[in-house]
This record gives structure tokens, C-alpha cells and sequence, in this order.
């Protein structure tokens, strides 16, 4: 049973950090791609960033420069590190693995970013 569980997520002042992460379980996670999603209220859900099993990434033009992919493999973990956060990053992340059986969806954890 795949399972993702994210974690991390919190208030923070614009211009903040934050360090997010998604724990996997019930997969092959070296071998797949894992990516970490938002929404925002109002909006559609968004790809913010992507890893590769062998490490290559990919990032919206929006957190270009700001933010940060990786993951540990022997932890079975993938992590966004989030720096100069702004007050439109608000939203749910949501961390999601496309594979074979399925497309599988974390719970999400709430970022917001306010004064």
C-alpha cells in the first residue's frame, strides 16, 4: 500500500524558509519520480517541482532560484526546501507519485506566508 506523508509545513513571515518533506512507504521509491504540488484557495492545483529517480529536477518558473528539490534515497524521503518565501506561496503542498499502479497523493500540509 503506497503511502506518502508530508510534513513541515507552518506559518512563516515573508522572506522566510521553510523545509518541507515527504515521506514514502509501500513503493519502489528509487526507482520512481516524485513530485510536490500546491494549491492555493481558489485555484488549481499546480506542479511546483519534480525530481527524477537519478536526480534531475524540474521547478516552476515562480519558485526558480527560491526553492530547492532532493531526496534520500536510503530514507525513502523527498525534500523541498523553501527560502524568500512570499506572502502567493500560501497554499497546500501536496506531494505526489506517479507510477505504474496509480497516481498517489499525500494529504497535504499548509504553508502560509503572512506578516
Amino acid at each position: 500500500q503506497v503511502q506518502l506523508v508530508e510534513s513541515g509545513g507552518g506559518l512563516v513571515q515573508p522572506g522566510g524558509s521553510l523545509r518541507l518533506s515527504c515521506a514514502a512507504s509501500g513503493m519502489m521509491f528509487r526507482l520512481s519520480s516524485i513530485a510536490w504540488y500546491r494549491q492555493a484557495p481558489g485555484k488549481e492545483r499546480e506542479l511546483v517541482s519534480r525530481v527524477s529517480p537519478n536526480g534531475s529536477t524540474d521547478y516552476a518558473d515562480s519558485v526558480k532560484g527560491r526553492f530547492t528539490i532532493s531526496r534520500n534515497n536510503a530514507e525513502n524521503t523527498v525534500y523541498l526546501q523553501m527560502n524568500s518565501l512570499k506572502p502567493e506561496d500560501t497554499a497546500v503542498y501536496y506531494c505526489n507519485a506517479p507510477l505504474f499502479s496509480g497516481n498517489y497523493w499525500g494529504q497535504g500540509t499548509q504553508v502560509t506566508v503572512s506578516s
